[in-house]
Protein backbone atom coordinates (compact mmCIF):
# COMPACT_ATOMS: atom_id res chain seq x y z
CA UNK A 1 0.00 0.00 0.00
CA UNK A 2 1.49 3.43 -0.80
CA UNK A 3 1.74 6.16 1.44
CA UNK A 4 -0.72 8.39 -0.40
CA UNK A 5 -3.49 5.51 -0.08
CA UNK A 6 -2.50 4.91 4.03
CA UNK A 7 -3.11 8.97 4.41
CA UNK A 8 -6.81 8.04 3.18
CA UNK A 9 -7.72 5.60 5.49
CA UNK A 10 -9.22 6.27 9.32
CA UNK A 11 -7.21 5.62 12.04
CA UNK A 12 -9.00 2.61 12.69
CA UNK A 13 -8.33 1.05 9.44
CA UNK A 14 -4.83 2.07 9.66
CA UNK A 15 -4.46 0.85 13.12
CA UNK A 16 -5.87 -2.59 12.15
CA UNK A 17 -4.83 -6.36 12.06
CA UNK A 18 -1.90 -4.52 13.85
CA UNK A 19 -2.45 -5.16 17.41
CA UNK A 20 -1.96 -8.34 19.24
CA UNK A 21 -0.27 -10.98 17.24
CA UNK A 22 -2.76 -13.91 19.92
CA UNK A 23 0.40 -15.80 20.03
CA UNK A 24 0.97 -15.14 23.68
CA UNK A 25 -2.11 -16.29 25.08
CA UNK A 26 -0.79 -19.63 25.87
CA UNK A 27 2.42 -19.03 26.97
CA UNK A 28 0.79 -16.58 29.72
CA UNK A 29 -2.02 -19.77 30.17
CA UNK A 30 1.04 -22.16 30.37
CA UNK A 31 2.99 -19.90 32.64
CA UNK A 32 0.22 -19.24 35.26
CA UNK A 33 -0.68 -22.99 35.59
CA UNK A 34 3.02 -24.05 35.91
CA UNK A 35 3.34 -21.71 38.99
CA UNK A 36 0.19 -22.54 40.49
CA UNK A 37 1.34 -25.96 40.27
CA UNK A 38 4.82 -25.31 41.33
CA UNK A 39 3.39 -23.74 44.67
CA UNK A 40 2.08 -27.09 46.29
CA UNK A 41 4.87 -28.88 44.88
CA UNK A 42 7.27 -25.98 45.92
CA UNK A 43 6.15 -26.48 49.59
CA UNK A 44 6.31 -30.40 49.97
CA UNK A 45 9.80 -30.46 48.97
CA UNK A 46 10.54 -27.63 50.81
CA UNK A 47 9.14 -29.54 54.16
CA UNK A 48 11.05 -32.99 52.66
CA UNK A 49 14.62 -31.38 52.13
CA UNK A 50 13.94 -30.11 56.29
CA UNK A 51 12.60 -33.57 57.35
CA UNK A 52 15.76 -35.04 55.43
CA UNK A 53 17.81 -32.68 56.97
CA UNK A 54 16.82 -32.58 60.70
CA UNK A 55 18.14 -36.70 60.25
CA UNK A 56 14.63 -37.93 59.91
CA UNK A 57 15.22 -39.92 57.13
CA UNK A 58 18.23 -40.04 54.26
CA UNK A 59 17.48 -39.32 50.76
CA UNK A 60 17.74 -42.92 49.31
CA UNK A 61 14.64 -43.88 52.19
CA UNK A 62 12.70 -41.17 50.98
CA UNK A 63 13.14 -41.12 47.31
CA UNK A 64 11.98 -45.33 47.53
CA UNK A 65 8.06 -43.80 48.14
CA UNK A 66 6.51 -44.48 45.22
CA UNK A 67 4.80 -40.97 45.92
CA UNK A 68 7.55 -38.90 46.44
CA UNK A 69 9.09 -40.48 44.08
CA UNK A 70 6.30 -39.23 41.36
CA UNK A 71 5.73 -36.00 43.04
CA UNK A 72 9.63 -35.00 42.55
CA UNK A 73 9.32 -35.87 39.19
CA UNK A 74 6.47 -34.17 38.98
CA UNK A 75 8.47 -31.23 40.59
CA UNK A 76 11.41 -31.66 37.72
CA UNK A 77 8.88 -31.72 34.96
CA UNK A 78 7.02 -28.82 36.15
CA UNK A 79 9.64 -26.82 37.11
CA UNK A 80 11.72 -26.70 34.04
CA UNK A 81 8.85 -26.32 31.89
CA UNK A 82 7.92 -23.19 33.53
CA UNK A 83 11.16 -22.04 33.98
CA UNK A 84 11.77 -22.61 30.08
CA UNK A 85 9.02 -20.92 29.07
CA UNK A 86 9.50 -17.61 31.29
CA UNK A 87 13.00 -17.74 29.55
CA UNK A 88 11.24 -17.65 26.10
CA UNK A 89 9.45 -14.26 27.28
CA UNK A 90 12.26 -12.47 28.26
CA UNK A 91 14.09 -13.59 25.16
CA UNK A 92 11.16 -12.74 23.02
CA UNK A 93 11.10 -9.33 24.96
CA UNK A 94 14.38 -8.52 24.95
CA UNK A 95 16.29 -9.42 22.14
CA UNK A 96 15.83 -7.62 18.92
CA UNK A 97 17.79 -9.94 15.93
CA UNK A 98 14.76 -12.12 15.06
CA UNK A 99 17.90 -14.89 14.44
CA UNK A 100 19.51 -14.59 17.29
CA UNK A 101 15.87 -14.59 19.60
CA UNK A 102 15.00 -18.15 17.44
CA UNK A 103 18.53 -19.38 18.31
CA UNK A 104 18.41 -18.31 21.56
CA UNK A 105 14.74 -19.78 22.34
CA UNK A 106 15.67 -22.94 20.69
CA UNK A 107 18.95 -23.49 22.97
CA UNK A 108 16.89 -22.39 26.18
CA UNK A 109 13.98 -24.97 25.81
CA UNK A 110 16.98 -27.41 24.55
CA UNK A 111 18.74 -27.19 27.42
CA UNK A 112 15.99 -27.22 30.47
CA UNK A 113 14.12 -30.28 28.70
CA UNK A 114 17.59 -31.80 28.45
CA UNK A 115 18.33 -31.43 32.07
CA UNK A 116 14.48 -32.14 33.19
CA UNK A 117 14.81 -35.53 31.07
CA UNK A 118 18.65 -35.87 32.64
CA UNK A 119 17.21 -35.13 36.19
CA UNK A 120 13.96 -37.46 35.61
CA UNK A 121 16.06 -40.40 34.33
CA UNK A 122 18.56 -39.96 37.32
CA UNK A 123 15.31 -39.90 39.84
CA UNK A 124 14.41 -43.21 38.68
CA UNK A 125 17.45 -44.80 38.53
CA UNK A 126 18.00 -43.97 42.23
CA UNK A 127 14.52 -45.31 43.33
CA UNK A 128 14.30 -47.95 40.98
CA UNK A 129 18.15 -49.17 42.57
CA UNK A 130 19.75 -49.19 39.27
Amino acid sequence: MSASTNNLRSPLGRARGLGSAKEGLHHWWAQRVTAIALVPLTLWFIISVVRMASGRTDFGYWIDSPINAAAFIAFIAVAFHHGAIGMQVVLEDYVSSHGTRIASVLLVKLVCYALAALAIVSTLIVCLGG
